[in-house]
């Protein structure tokens, strides 16, 4: 504590260094201030954990469990082993292309095809749930009893309540198309409900423990379960050098996760397998068509044979033509070859060209020309790979738009090669048949008849050429068929703990306990950001640098007394004004005995009244002679409180009424301890009065008499009277009350001390607490200005009293 005693150093140099220092200290971070806070508030730290957790465990207690299931699988490199001497460009290009197969992959197990499929297989969107307790608990296969709807679309949603009232008896209510139906089945009966036709059967789990309990059952739209398993499902990879992917799904049934896992899994290989197959499968549906074609031609070439030698009578002559057949031999084998081949490709420039089939696979391996085989493989396997891309997107994707690019320009090409090639199948018929026309010269003596038998005979063979190579081809076909494996192999089933991964105790527990400490913590710091009055000697020295006496304690409510310390008692009260005592001795000094101490305040109801009569007692147990003299000339408060009326006061001595300071002076007049001079009679004209040099003369005259002269003023912020009575005192106090100043009023106390309007200013804090509560205050300026012989008080103002509480 500082005081301004050196009259060569104004107040304006003291205040510099201390506002250095206070805001110094002011900014210095104090954690045992969150101690205190929480100590004094204990009780609200409590109830706001107590009520945050057990809205956790509540929650807890009504939320699903979730449960995870992952499955591990490895996808097939379609693109084959790696040459040894490859390059690192070349492993670079090959792991780009494994990584977007991958990504192929994945977009086709999250396909709405195959997320429907294995919805459809495990009825997914029919649910069986039933309350156990706060949570609704999922039933899947352990339902008690099962239900069909023949006529419901997959589209169609309902919901409706099933109750066992006895082992073959359930009860279905509360429809949601027709919540007052009601009705009562038997188990394993087909019934017409609100929701169309019914059919109850036992589950696997029937049993007499379900009766009279609940069960809701729910048909949901199968789209919509498929869409949100699909955005439940997670498919990661498990590192960029393998072809491994995790399948991951989270669900409130662990068994209903691993079945669609697993489930969706077999279909996305049967898809593959049946997408693999269908090469063949349009290859032996060629094959058969032909088949059927060629076994009639071939019965109809059997019949014209018979037929022409019935009728012609011919036996065997082959024994006779031999020697002529021998050379021709070799010829006709080329033409039956030649003749095998164009027929095929005929056949498959047909298939080529017909409509019917231009989204179908080409059959392959027909036995056309090699090129030819090349350009089906590979126009196969781009079909296939943009037939599997469209199942999750559109014709209007440019990758697949690329792609039917790429068939049509394949397609037109084969059938280019075809042309060419039975161009040139055609020419070499054409060489083959000269040559055997020539030969044939050779037999132009045979009969007619034989030459009409060799002519069918020949056709009969190509026929049978044609039909036996066809039959080799299917068995082909159907072996390849039998031998396809998908490109998925499973690593690891779909797996996982038993123990839910949601909700989490530990960390929705945790979180509610934060949560409550933060609640009232955030009040709490609201409450002291809002409040803006004075709560603690530290508001005031943060901002002001007014030498500081001391800090009184807020007594209690129900104490009335006026005068509150006793001379040997050793309560907080009593000892705060023996301690603001001490430091005003120190004040003191040997040229200049400050004898007048005047107290104000900026606000009204301040405490100064209680301190400054409080105060002259604490001086009285020292034995110095004190004197009270009410200097609130407008209000007499000091008057009203000693509860003496009609006696002179200083108003009376200040206006000449009265000459003898004798006259005014009450001794023991203050709670039968203190001398007082009343205010006296209220003036029209204060402020002139108290500008009177009579003022001087009392004061002096006083002097003389007391050892202190309390001044009890009025505020200094409302009204001029304090820095008029200023010129006879030789210390100010400023009390300042608790909860009833405004901090932002703090910085016009430090003008005034700044511009020293006030003599040896200083601070008394009056109601000081750790922990404390405003009680409002009202407006001081009531009832000042009104004449001489007023005897009824004017109007008396009361804000609304401040009822918020601040902590340190």
């Amino acid at each position: 504590m500082e005081y301004n005693n050196n009259p060569n150093q104004g107040p304006v140099q003291n205040q510099t260094q201390n506002t250095a220092n206070f805001q110094e200290e002011e900014s210095l971070f104090k954690p045992i201030d969150i101690y205190y806070v929480i100590k004094g508030n204990w009780y609200w730290y409590v109830l706001s954990i107590i009520i945050c957790l057990g809205i956790a465990y509540y929650q807890i207690k009504k939320a699903p469990r979730i449960y995870s299931r992952t499955a591990s699988i490895l996808i097939k490199d379609k693109s084959g082993a790696s040459s040894i001497d490859e390059t690192v460009v070349l492993k670079d290009i090959s792991t780009f292309q494994s990584k977007r197969n991958l990504d192929n992959e994945i977009l086709i197990l999250q396909s709405k095809q195959l997320m429907e499929e294995t919805a459809r297989r495990l009825n997914l969107d029919i649910s069986y749930s039933v309350d156990k307790g706060l949570r609704i608990s999922e039933l899947y296969t352990h339902s008690p009893i099962v239900f069909r709807f023949p006529d419901a679309s997959e589209t169609q949603s309902f919901s409706f309540e099933a109750t066992f009232i006895s082992p073959q008896q359930v009860t279905l209510s509360n429809f949601s198309t027709n919540p007052e139906k009601s009705l009562t089945i038997n188990i394993n009966d087909t019934i017409l409900t609100p929701v169309g036709r019914l059919v109850a059967a036992p589950g696997l789990f029937y049993n007499n423990k379900y009766l009279k309990k609940t069960i809701w059952v729910t048909k949901n739209n199968l789209k919509a379960v498929s869409q949100y398993y699909r955005n439940a499902l997670n498919i990661n990879i498990a590192n960029e050098s393998t072809s491994m992917l995790y399948l991951t799904l989270f669900d409130i049934s662990a068994t209903r996760a691993e079945d669609i896992i697993n489930t969706l899994i077999a279909v996305y290989n049967e898809e593959t397998i049946n997408n693999k197959n269908q090469i063949a499968i349009n290859t032996s549906n060629f094959i058969n068509e032909r088949l059927i074609i060629i076994e009639k031609e071939l019965g109809t070439v059997d019949s014209d044979i018979a037929a022409y030698k019935s009728e012609n009578k011919v036996t065997d002559i082959n024994s006779e033509i031999g020697l002529y057949l021998q050379d021709n031999r070799q010829y006709s084998k080329e033409l039956i070859e030649l003749a095998n081949q164009l027929s095929l490709s005929q056949y498959l420039r047909q298939y080529l060209t017909n409509p019917k089939y231009s989204s179908d696979l080409i059959p392959a391996n027909t036995g056309t020309a090699g090129s030819v085989e090349g350009q089906i493989s590979a126009y196969n396997n781009l079909l296939l790979q943009r037939d599997k891309l469209l199942g999750n997107g559109n014709n209007s994707n440019p990758v697949i738009t690329d792609m039917n690019n790429s068939l049509q320009a394949m397609k037109q090409n084969m059938v280019q090669t075809l042309d060419n090639y039975i161009m040139q199948l055609r020419m070499n018929l054409k060489v083959n048949r000269e040559q055997e026309t020539q030969t044939d010269r050779l037999i132009s003596a045979m009969p007619e008849q034989q030459k009409n038998i060799l002519s069918v005979e020949r056709q009969q063979k190509i026929k049978e050429g044609l039909y036996l190579y066809l039959l080799n081809q299917r068995e082909r076909s159907i072996l390849a068929q039998a031998m396809t494996a998908s490109d998925a192999r499973v690593i690891d089933s779909a797996s996982g703990s038993n123990s839910p991964v949601s909700p989490k105790k530990n960390k929705i527990l945790l979180t509610a306990l934060i949560i409550g400490i933060a609640i009232p913590s955030c009040i709490l710091w609201l409450i002291n950001i809002l409040n803006t009055r004075v709560r603690n000697r530290k508001d005031v020295e943060s901002v002001t640098s007014i030498p500081f006496l001391g800090e009184i304690p807020l007594r209690e409510k129900t104490d009335k007394r006026e005068i509150v310390i006793e001379e040997n008692k050793q309560d907080f009260i009593s000892e705060s004004f023996r301690i603001i005592r001490t430091n005003m001795d120190f004040m003191q000094t040997k040229e200049h005995k400050k004898q007048v101490v005047m107290f104000t305040s900026f606000n009204s109801a301040a405490g100064k009244t209680f301190v400054s009569s409080n105060l002259a007692m604490s001086f009285t147990f020292t034995n110095k002679k004190v004197i009270v003299v009410d200097l609130d000339i407008r209000k007499g408060s000091l008057s009203k409180r000693t509860g003496i009326k009609d006696k002179m006061g200083i108003t009376n001595y200040l206006s000449e009424m009265i000459d003898s300071i004798d006259d005014i002076i009450i001794e023991k007049g203050f709670e039968g301890k203190l001398d007082v001079i009343l205010a006296g009679t209220v003036p029209p004209n204060p402020t002139e009065l108290l500008l009177s040099n009579r003022l001087e003369i009392l004061i002096e005259e006083l002097k003389k008499r007391y050892d202190y002269i309390f001044l009890d003023n009025v505020p200094s912020g409302i009204i001029a009277d304090a820095t008029i009575v200023n010129r006879v005192s030789d210390i100010t106090i400023y009390v300042i009350r608790v909860g009833r100043m405004d901090r932002r009023q703090l910085p016009e106390l430090e003008k005034l001390y700044r511009w020293d309007k006030f003599n040896n200013m200083c601070i008394i804090l009056n109601g000081a607490q750790e922990k404390y509560q405003g009680n409002g205050y009202y407006g001081y300026g009531y009832g000042y200005g009104y004449g001489y012989g007023n005897k009824k008080e004017q109007n008396h103002y009361h804000s609304k009293p401040f009822s918020a509480k601040f902590w340190l």
